[in-house]
């Protein structure tokens, strides 16, 4: 209430100003003190008359005298305003002064003195009324609550749902089942607080979901509202945020009040990493006392002197390493569920949940598709589905084939392949010894993963790609795989350069990911038998613009050394595989020149040293620019043939 009233006498202030700011000029007027001086500026011409005739007004006679008269406006380029006082009933006088001298004149006579007052002062007093009227409005729409002066500004931004208005429901959330259970337990309780509360147990206070990016736990949050019988506020962390001090505070305060008001009820906080990070760390900008303030607001109402027994908030990130440790300590949030990349069982899962909405083909294998998209999220799985039902789509196809799935992925993963991209013949042939290079070493080595396919057909920004397919989830690396990754890695620009004698920049990417797992392997694995069983990696809590280096200039030379050293043996056993094999390098590396894409079943006959039978890609294209002129002519007659599943040919 007292800004409010503080508010309003700015607001008045800064009114009063403007009327007196448009009122200077009569303020600034000079008074003649007798007729006799009057007549005499006006005899000498002294008085601006063919612009401005005299007014006569309420106790006044008001003129205005021509620049640099001496005595008024000596040295100035204005006309200055100057008046004579007069007695009202001596205006008939005056008048007729004015006309027997030749001096227009007009009057503007017969109001009281309060009437000219208002009249003078109606546009200030409209002003201040419609200042008043918005400011009104503004407190009526805050309903006198903490937004204060502020109107809607400190109301909160949350959404409101319930299972009614929402359709996502548990069985639409798959591949992650332990997170589902704990989020199913706070329905449960929210629907039968007395089953738990028989033993003393009390609902949990919060629950923070944690996780990267679309594995789901926006999609949980929605399938809680569709699931619980109870209101169910949402809001994003970023709705906290605006440009006036002191407004995220109050919005968190009247969210926790509504949900009061409306317990048992479940708030859900998305992206809290954007209000709740750690406080004091790193460097400070101008937003970071209000960012501070909301933080404040959400620790006390989650855990303030009042109990909120029927208000359960969850909250989602993906920087849980960020967050102050006061927000997420038990009492405030007293679970912490991960929502991680899913495993081989719950990709196929998801697929399966998200293939149910499209019309796919009897050779789709979801098992296989599951295998062949490692570390890819829910989203990026729902992604794929739906860029194969387009693809199937642009070809006109009656349904989804695993073909149209593969392309898909590799589309999420890498990009559109640029089928239609001019690319010189000495670059197809330097690209296809290089994957030819990776595939050879990849095929060889028992410790990498399985492959699945070779590529040269440019994808994003890469000219061809090796693709592998790993026959289970890995949440750990050996060290033999390690060194086996990093020998296919260096193969592909070994093959390059025994074939043109010349290398590019195609090996850009093999050399970043080789040096990273050998950073990996010497800073974070221990894998140096010189550096032995300790980490110099140190702490990522990225709140600060100084790198954290706990070693000393000799242990980081060493650090260098041993990085060096490991891919420096990688590269040399690859060079000695590829040198030993390559009649199987020329082989694969021919035939990516005529069918361009090379499937596993034809890499292992060309390493046999058997011959690949299939169309080339010049046998496609002329199939295709075949087929309109085909459908010019009249159908022929259907023949009966055998039914083959639906099965039909590919590019790929």
């Amino acid at each position: 209430m007292r800004r409010s009233i503080f508010s309003l006498l700015i607001v008045i202030t800064a009114a009063i100003l403007v009327l007196y700011a448009l009122r200077g000029q009569s303020l600034n007027m000079v008074e003649i003190k007798s007729w006799d001086k009057f007549l005499l500026l006006a005899k000498e011409d002294r008085l601006q008359l063919d612009t401005d005739p005299v007014r006569i007004e309420d106790g006044r006679i008001v003129a205005l005298v021509k620049p640099r008269t001496k005595g008024f406006n000596e040295r100035s380029d204005a006309a200055a305003p100057v008046y004579l006082k007069v007695v009202p009933s001596e205006y008939k006088f005056y008048m007729d002064k004015l006309t027997d001298l030749g001096i227009p004149w007009a009057a503007s006579v017969g109001y009281t003195f309060w009437q000219s007052l208002l009249i003078s002062l109606a546009p200030f007093v409209l002003i201040l009324l419609v200042i008043w009227f918005v400011i009104a409005r503004s407190m009526r729409g805050a309903g006198g609550g903490p937004g204060g002066m502020l109107g809607s500004f400190g109301k909160s931004r949350h959404r409101t749902s319930n299972k009614d208005s929402v359709s996502v429901t548990f069985n639409d959330v798959a591949g992650v089942d332990e997170a589902k259970e704990e989020v199913a337990e706070i329905v449960e309780f929210l629907k039968q607080p007395k089953k738990f509360t028989r033993l003393g147990g009390r609902i949990p206070r919060g629950v923070l979901l944690a996780g990267p990016p679309g594995c789901g736990k926006t999609l949980l949050a929605k399938a809680i509202a569709g699931e619980a019988e109870v209101p169910f506020f949402s809001i994003s962390g970023s709705d906290f945020v605006e440009m006036f001090v002191g407004v995220g505070a109050s919005r968190v305060r009247d969210l926790f009040k509504q949900a009061k008001d409306n317990s048992p009820c479940i708030i859900f906080l998305d992206e809290i990493d954007a209000v709740g990070r750690r406080r004091g760390g790193g460097f400070t900008t101008g937003g970071h006392d209000e960012r501070e303030q909301t933080l404040n607001a959400i620790l006390v109402e989650m855990d303030g002197f009042e109990a909120n027994d029927q208000v359960i908030v969850i909250a989602a990130t993906n920087r849980s390493d960020v967050l102050d440790p006061a927000l997420t300590r038990p009492g405030r949030f007293d679970r912490s569920v991960t929502v991680n990349l899913p495993d081989i069982l719950g990709r196929k899962q998801i697929l399966g949940v998200h293939a149910k909405k499209i019309k796919v083909g009897p050779d789709v294998d979801l098992e296989r598709l599951a295998r062949g998209t490692p570390m890819f999220s829910g989203a990026d799985l729902a992604a794929v589905i739906n860029e194969s039902a387009i693809i199937a789509t642009m070809a006109a196809k009656d349904f989804v084939e695993m073909a149209d799935l593969e392309e898909a992925r590799d589309k999420i993963r890498f990009g559109r392949a640029q089928k239609s991209r001019k690319i010189e013949q000495q670059e197809r042939i330097a690209t296809a010894y290089h994957e030819a290079g990776h595939t050879v070493i990849q095929a060889l080595l028992p410790d990498a993963d399985p492959l699945h396919k070779v590529t040269i057909i440019p994808r994003g920004q890469a000219m061809g790609a090796t693709f592998s397919l790993p026959e289970k989830d890995r949440y750990g690396y050996s060290r033999r795989y390690l060194i086996a990754t990093m020998r296919v890695l260096c193969a592909g620009r070994i093959a390059e350069l025994r074939k043109t004698s010349d290398i590019s920049s195609g090996a850009a990417m093999d050399i970043t990911m080789a040096t990273r797992f050998a950073r990996a392997m010497i800073l974070d694995w221990g894998m140096s038998e010189r550096l032995g069983f300790v980490n110099y990696s140190g702490t990522d809590s990225r709140e600060t613009y100084i790198p954290d280096k706990d070693y000393s200039p000799d242990t980081a030379r060493v650090i260098d050394e041993e990085i060096r050293r490991l891919i420096d043996a990688a590269y040399a056993e690859a060079e000695r595989m590829v040198n030993a094999h390559w009649e199987q390098v020329v082989a694969i590396a021919e035939s990516l020149l005529k069918h361009e894409t090379l499937s596993r079943d034809d890499v292992d006959r060309l390493m046999r040293g058997e011959r690949i039978e299939k169309p080339t890609v010049a046998d496609l294209l002329a199939a295709e620019s075949v087929k309109p002129v085909k459908a010019l002519m009249p159908p022929p007659p259907k023949p009966e043939l055998p039914d083959l599943g639906g099965a039909m040919p590919t590019p790929a």
